[in-house]
């Protein structure tokens, strides 16, 4: 029997298998996957994929580069579930608004620390970070999503997107070297120059988590919030699967959109440019909608234990992997056995595989003593 998600009060598996498949690559697997490709240097197909784990330059897109924008989508696609599990207790307005911009603050403050708070070097402190983005979009996001209806919120995500990109297009960085869109030219590295405090990741120039191009993360965390809640709703009495089927067309349709705008506003992740949005916010849907088909559609749910104990402490290993050195606990439990292998590219990807072991062993402990930092 399908499962009627709108009277379950659990949150979503698919969402907590799907974060943790996210995490999966940030905790070591994107450097196992290149490593995996490493064994077959003649292979084109090999070197093409081995190329996915890699972000890009700056225009264009790679598999690398959606990581991060999943993850603040996923943000978002559980941000109706929670609102409404908090006004079914009851919570006054202001609690909840008080607890959307602690998060927001507490996110980015963790960020700072991922960075080097504590070292108390702030001339050289990054500032901005990937917890910071999250925290100021989803922040932003959930109060939009709060204070409006859903018409109000796609035509704020339209402005956003629009407004952004003749505001890059036709507002060039008045110091630049006259392209809009390069690092040295965008009015995104202008604005990081001159108001973004301590140091800036790229060459003085420009942060990819920066000011200005928060403005389009925060659409990023919209569209989860708008897809949550088309999943979350019982209007028209849409079947769990043909829920999926939408979302998975829409997915297709805001993919198009990207691409098509890609040829005026290139795909550009450290802008996180108006077509990046479209397009990877596509791909997003169409992960989540396979994930949510599969998961809580059609209840195939015994795999999902490998991702779902990463999903559930996305942020415990995020922080973990800065503040604890599994590389060295790796080496102790595996660097024997994988000393006594005379190739090099095997050793490259047990050395990867150990290192992913351990820290999926880590969250799978925290599982076990039902442990989770909740932010």
């Amino acid at each position: 029997m399908k499962p009627n998600l709108s009277s379950q009060p659990e949150r979503l598996q698919s969402l907590d298998t799907l974060r943790g498949c996210d995490m999966f690559f940030i905790m070591g697997g994107s450097s196992l996957l290149a490593s995996i490709c490493g064994l077959f240097p003649n292979s084109e197909v090999a070197t093409s994929i081995a190329a996915q784990s890699y972000h890009v330059s700056w225009h264009g897109f790679a598999f690398q580069d959606m990581i991060f924008p999943l993850f603040l989508f996923i943000a978002g696609i559980s941000f109706p579930y929670s609102i409404a599990k908090s006004r079914s207790k009851q919570y006054p307005e202001s609690k909840i608004l008080f607890n959307v911009v602690r998060r927001g603050v507490l996110l980015i403050l963790l960020g700072m620390i991922y960075n080097g708070l504590f070292k108390f070097d702030f001339e050289n402190l990054r500032c901005a970070s990937v917890l910071g983005r999250i925290g100021l979009a989803w922040m932003i996001a959930a109060l939009i999503f709060m204070q409006t209806k859903t018409r109000s919120r796609i035509v704020i995500c339209a402005a956003i997107l629009i407004g952004y990109w003749l505001l890059l297009a036709f507002v060039p960085a008045p110091d630049g070297n006259g392209d809009p869109f390069s690092k040295e030219g965008s009015l995104v590295g202008y604005v990081d120059r001159h108001l973004m405090p301590g140091r800036l990741l790229y060459d003085k120039l420009h942060d990819p988590e920066g000011l200005l191009s928060a403005l389009p993360a925060i659409v990023t965390a919209l569209l989860g919030m708008l897809t949550g809640e088309f999943i979350k709703t019982d209007k028209g009495a849409i079947s769990p699967a043909k829920k999926a089927l939408w979302l998975a067309v829409a997915g297709v349709v805001f993919i198009c959109i990207g691409k098509l705008w890609d040829m005026v506003f290139p795909i550009n992740k450290n802008l996180w440019s108006s077509s990046f949005v479209c397009f990877v916010g596509g791909l997003s849907m169409l992960a989540f909608a396979f994930f949510y088909f599969i998961v809580d559609v059609k209840n195939w749910r015994k795999w999902t234990i490998v991702f779902r104990v990463i999903g559930m402490n996305s942020i415990t290993i995020y922080l973990a992997q800065r503040m604890i050195n599994f590389s060295y606990t790796a080496k102790f439990f595996f660097g024997g056995a994988i000393g006594l292998i005379s190739d090099e590219s095997w050793q490259t990807v047990f050395t990867n595989l150990s290192y992913v072991l351990v820290c999926w062993f880590f969250v799978y402990f925290l599982y076990r003593q039902r442990i989770f930092l909740k932010v």
